[in-house]
């Protein structure tokens, strides 16, 4: 017999939040800058900031493990684009670490607190260098998140068991009394070999505004307990 959830562990990027296209940024922000880019334009110098951001060489830097490598390195990154708009760098660098840019989706508000209602211990576990509370806590969500469990701050990034079990830790459950919402199909199973029960992988292609399918969540949660 399966046991109850007593918990549900969230990622934050394309998960429950989501930020505009970063093509999309780039043209809205160098039109801020007085530069009308084509959507083209755009998409190069958004695929130049990214192939820059995964190059091996860049990646063993560990962003996601040290705030202060996450603070110096990605304005370096998006300052790339400043060769072609004068400044660019540091308008994108405020844009994707704007809490009020990342948005929810459309059933972000109503998961969470239906978990809460329902007495499910939430945490958000999130590769990331920064403090990815904020925009949680800019629209009041906070209250419906009892842990973040951050790979900068614990020095351990998903898909590592230690994670996912720093995050039961912190919730103070057993992983076999949780489960993992996520979009990424590499990095979220991870809380399987953690001992989590189950991960539900969401469609990190979904439109921002849209239902996300995190509604999976509450019924798994409420098919655990009949």
């Amino acid at each position: 017999m399966s046991l109850p959830i007593d918990a549900v562990l969230f990622d934050f990027g394309h998960t429950l939040f989501a930020h505009a296209p970063g093509p999309e940024v780039v043209r809205a922000e160098a039109a801020a800058l007085g530069h009308d880019l084509t959507e083209e334009e755009a998409v190069d110098l958004w695929l130049e900031i990214d192939a820059a951001a995964m190059d091996p060489a860049e990646v063993a830097r560990g962003r996601d493990l040290d705030g202060e490598v996450w603070r110096t390195r990605w304005p370096i990154l998006y300052g790339l684009a400043d060769r072609v708009v004068p400044g660019i760098g540091t308008a994108l660098d405020s844009s994707f670490h704007d809490p009020w840019a990342w948005m929810p989706y459309a059933d972000t508000e109503s998961v969470l607190g239906g978990l809460h209602v329902r007495g499910v211990a939430v945490g958000v576990v999130s590769n990331t260098g920064w403090n990815v509370r904020t925009p949680f806590e800019v629209r009041g969500y906070d209250a419906w998140i009892r842990s973040f469990t951050l790979s900068y701050e614990c020095g351990v990034a998903k898909p590592d068991v230690a994670i996912f079990q720093e995050a039961c830790r912190q919730l103070g459950v057993e992983p076999n009394r949780a489960i993992m919402v996520g979009d990424d199909a590499r990095a979220d199973p991870g809380a399987i070999d953690a001992g989590l029960v189950d991960v539900i992988l969401v469609d990190p292609a979904t439109p921002i505004g849209h239902h996300h399918g995190l509604d999976q969540a509450i019924r798994r949660v409420d098919e655990s307990r009949r």
